[in-house]
């Protein structure tokens, strides 16, 4: 569906100053500045600069957006695009390229603890320097930071982690938005019921990345229940298998196997698939995160408004809703093209680039960005995001709280959603996966 570019304003502070990462705890200096950055990244030379990007629709979509729009700004500079896997595949070759002095001009990468795995310090360009830094918002950029330099700017919006939900399928049969867990199986009872060729969960292990959701959006519900958990985490005082609420995760993934709620593919089914299914009414439910709304978008535009979001129902009552901070943009150390890297990224950090972003994938949260806003009619599954910002009923996902996440998670979750591995031993095999990570960043207790 097309966005309207009428946009209001989101009141970014007060939305979410409740929440457990102010996702708006923008600066409150002067507006934006041009696009030039402080090194004198105005130079008439023409560049061509190299960007790295994960291959995912939005993360395409946007860099090619932002790169055409920056070229015609700009037509000295010019942009050469390759694209990488995600998952653990392109977590390596990232930090393969890193490590040998083969990484492109920009890439683009998470913010949080993989971002700290990457020895930002060694590997990174500092963009402190970069004229429109103070626009960024201080939450981002403490998820981009290492020894006090800031390295990356925001590449896309915030992002909400939950329950997507084909709406006329729960009007059909009369279902609530659930609450708690209880409520969630009870309306995968119902729907199995009455609809026996619909798949009350869907799961996508052909991308198994998507395996993880049930585990990181239940993040909000561990914090909500022990606002100390993700500190004693990172102090080696807390483990997964130490029972609920952080076992949890791995036990619901459990829960909705045993049950036979998951689609019959679910071993070679992948994101596209996932949306196609909830969006057509073929599937219920599929955890994940809102930025999918670009392959719903792309794949399924006449059911955009009928895929809700609700956050993944814990064991109390009103679960929040698990937050994410978006990917980012980065600098490569070995850069020869620093200036104009810097000039392109300060730019990237300005509501014009954000007008850009919108009207190409849409917004699927608040932006990071002072003075950036998003449209009135916002796709339903952002719309029902935003009452838990407004109402401070948020949580950070994990990843932006500890800089301990072990790489093979998304496997161990497949295991637990394939019936090959139970919850409380995945837990537990997962405690120990976080260790070498812990051990490599230097992290007492571990």
């Amino acid at each position: 569906m097309p966005f309207t570019l009428n946009r209001r304003r989101i009141a970014l502070p007060a939305m979410v100053a409740a929440s457990a990462i102010g996702l708006a705890a923008c600066s409150t200096g002067s507006s934006p500045a041009s696009s030039e950055s402080s090194d004198g990244g105005g130079s008439d030379e023409p560049v061509t600069l190299s960007l790295l990007i994960e291959n995912s629709e939005v993360t395409v979509g946007i860099a090619e957006a932002l790169t055409a729009a920056y070229t015609e700004e700009n037509p000295n500079v010019t942009f050469d695009i390759e694209q990488r896997p995600g998952g653990t595949e392109g977590d390596n070759l990232v930090k393969t390229r890193l490590q040998t002095g083969e990484m492109t001009d920009i890439f683009q990468y998470n913010s949080g603890s993989l971002f700290q795995a990457l020895a930002p310090t060694k590997t990174m360009l500092p963009l402190d320097d970069i004229a429109n830094m103070d626009a960024v918002s201080d939450t981002f950029k403490a998820g981009v930071s290492a020894e006090g330099q800031v390295y990356g700017v925001p590449s896309a919006t915030a992002m909400g982690g939950g329950i997507l939900y084909n709406i006329p399928l729960y009007e059909e049969l009369g279902l609530e938005v659930p609450t708690t867990w209880d409520e969630f199986m009870a309306n995968n009872a119902a729907i199995a019921e009455a609809k026996p060729d619909v798949a009350p969960v869907v799961q996508t292990y052909g991308e198994t990345w998507t395996s993880q959701l049930f585990v990181l959006a239940d993040f909000a519900n561990v914090l909500a229940a022990d606002p100390e958990w993700a500190d004693k985490y990172t102090a080696n005082e807390a483990k997964y298998a130490d029972g609920s609420p952080a076992i949890d995760g791995f036990q619901h993934l459990q829960d909705v196997y045993d049950a036979g709620y998951l689609n019959k593919d679910f071993a070679s089914a992948g994101l596209d698939d996932g949306m196609r299914m909830v969006a057509l009414g073929e599937g219920a439910h599929y955890p994940m995160l809102t930025f999918a709304f670009s392959s719903l978008q792309a794949n399924t535009p006449d059911q955009v408004d009928d895929v809700g979001l609700f956050a993944l129902p814990g064991e109390e009552p009103d679960s929040p809703l698990t937050t994410w901070l978006s990917h980012g943009y980065y600098a490569s150390a070995d850069t020869e093209n620093a200036d104009a890297v810097k000039a392109f990224l300060s730019w990237v950090a300005t509501p014009e680039a954000c007008d850009v972003q919108t009207e190409a994938v849409g917004a699927q949260g608040p932006y990071f960005v002072e003075g950036c806003t998003i449209p009135d009619d916002v796709p339903q599954m952002v719309a029902d995001m935003m009452p838990y910002f407004e109402s401070g009923n948020t949580g950070a996902a994990l990843e932006f709280l500890s800089p301990v996440k072990g790489p093979a998670l998304e496997q161990i979750m497949v295991e637990v959603g394939s019936g090959i591995r139970s919850a409380e031993d995945a837990a537990a095999y997962y405690d120990e996966d976080v260790k070498k990570q812990a051990q490599q960043l230097g992290l007492e207790g571990w």
